[in-house]
């Protein structure tokens, strides 16, 4: 699932924000159409050709939202998650993430496989000289997998509509049962505002992972439109 970089944003964001200064409106709705040539989550790759809609409401610090991802070929499983979570402020420019995410596989029959996974997490978000960096722990408690995964984040204004951001991330997934591995990846997104409340993102990412028998070094593009209400 492809969330943790507007969690990441959004607590930044509102981190930087005294009580003095929130958004005079009480909610928002953000609603994501993208399209993606690979789906990848963690470095390891789930699906080609996908659209991966979503919706996600946020009121004061407390946020909650449904993402997807489609193949557009048969030949993969459809994936639709649901999260929730909260930030805390913890200092100025410090921000504490909890919250948990839903699983489910609609297309899995369900016979030896996990129709529907949980999974709590908590991070720690900041920012240094520019840099949005975070830190999360994941606990799925159905696939007894646990997670920890850094990301940073950059943004270079291009001009007063487009800036590029580049993203990064290393983690490590711990099975209770089996061996572990280490993922990695980099990315570059590019939003271009059409308007207020409407953006136009195209973006190129990089993935891999050290498990053995599996592919990696994975390359996919995306492109979407985000309109924010």
């Amino acid at each position: 699932m492809k969330k943790t970089s507007l969690i990441l944003a959004a607590l930044l964001a509102g981190a930087s924000l005294s009580a003095d200064e929130a958004a005079p409106a009480s909610y928002s709705v953000t609603v994501d159409f993208p399209y993606a040539s690979k789906y990848v989550f963690r470095g390891i790759e789930y699906a080609e050709d996908v659209v991966q809609p979503s919706v996600k409401f946020t009121t004061g610090d407390f946020y909650a939202g449904v993402w997807s991802s489609l193949p557009l070929d048969k030949g993969y499983e459809a994936e639709v998650d649901y999260y929730a979570g909260y930030g805390f402020k913890l200092s100025e420019g410090l921000a504490l993430d909890v919250g948990a995410t839903i699983y489910h596989y609609p297309g899995l029959d369900g016979a030896g496989v996990d129709k529907t996974t949980f999974e709590a997490y908590a991070g720690v978000n900041g920012s240094v000289g520019g840099v949005n960096l975070g830190l999360y722990l994941y606990q799925d408690f159905d696939l007894e997998v646990f997670t920890v995964q850094g990301n940073l984040g950059y943004s270079i204004p291009i001009d007063d509509k487009v800036s590029m951001n580049i993203s990064a991330s290393l983690g490590n997934a711990n099975p209770d049962a089996g061996s572990g591995y280490t993922y990695y990846g980099v990315g570059a997104q590019f939003p271009y505002k059409l308007t207020d409340n409407t953006t136009l993102t195209g973006g190129v990412n990089w993935a891999s992972h050290d498990l053995s028998g599996v592919e990696d070094n994975h390359v996919w593009f995306n492109a979407g439109l985000t309109v924010a209400f």
